[in-house]
């Protein structure tokens, strides 16, 4: 990915909170023809102080099979919206894009354990279902959650690279970055790129 120095999140912290208020990520894995490319919820985890992705796929994926045996990348999306150079106080500037992204590249690993397989599926519904007033649990019968685990592929990725590039107008002279934040503010942008925003480029 290309970084700009002045775009370039050197702070873990940050990128971390990133995945975890972006989880929906693409993943994108090598092959002689073209990329494979899956877009996917993760979990991310501290273990044994790496970083640790945990998803799946669908076994009917092609993606599947090159799982552990290609490099593969995870992109996680922030917050991004449109910037008008009407924001602007300085002339001859032109429109752009803010954005925060983070890449994480590893060696990606097959669940193969059945038990360990389903434990990824709890956690999956456990951290999307904890907001929700009530809930949902997995009350399935046996036949039902045996051809489920037969029907994905789990996996986890140690991660050992994170590149985050968050591109948030930090190149801009001071009345610029403020005038981008009232505009996008005054226009409905979104309240988690404002935030980013401000603390980074404000």
């Amino acid at each position: 990915m290309y970084v700009p120095a002045h775009f370039d999140c050197s702070d873990p912290a940050l990128a971390r909170e990133l995945i975890e208020q972006h989880p929906f990520a693409t993943l994108a894995s090598s092959t002689a023809d073209a990329p494979m490319v899956t877009h996917l919820p993760l979990l991310a985890e501290e273990r044994a102080g790496s970083l640790v992705l945990t998803g799946h796929v669908a076994r009917a994926n092609p993606h599947g099979k090159l799982l552990g045996r290609a490099p593969s990348v995870a992109i996680f999306h922030g917050p991004h919206d449109y910037v008008s150079p009407a924001w602007y106080p300085s002339p001859n500037l032109v429109p752009t894009w803010n954005y925060a992204v983070v890449h994480c590249s590893g060696p990606v690993e097959l669940i193969q354990d059945r038990t360990a397989a389903y434990a990824v599926l709890e956690r999956l519904i456990a951290r999307f279902e904890a907001a929700r007033p009530q809930p949902w649990q997995p009350q399935l019968t046996p036949a039902a959650l045996d051809a489920l685990l037969g029907a994905i592929i789990a996996f986890e990725m140690r991660v050992e690279r994170v590149e985050a590039k968050f591109k948030l107008g930090q190149n801009r002279a001071p009345q610029d970055r403020q005038g981008a934040l009232a505009g996008l503010a005054a226009e409905g942008g979104d309240p988690r790129l404002l935030a980013l925003m401000g603390r980074l480029a404000g």
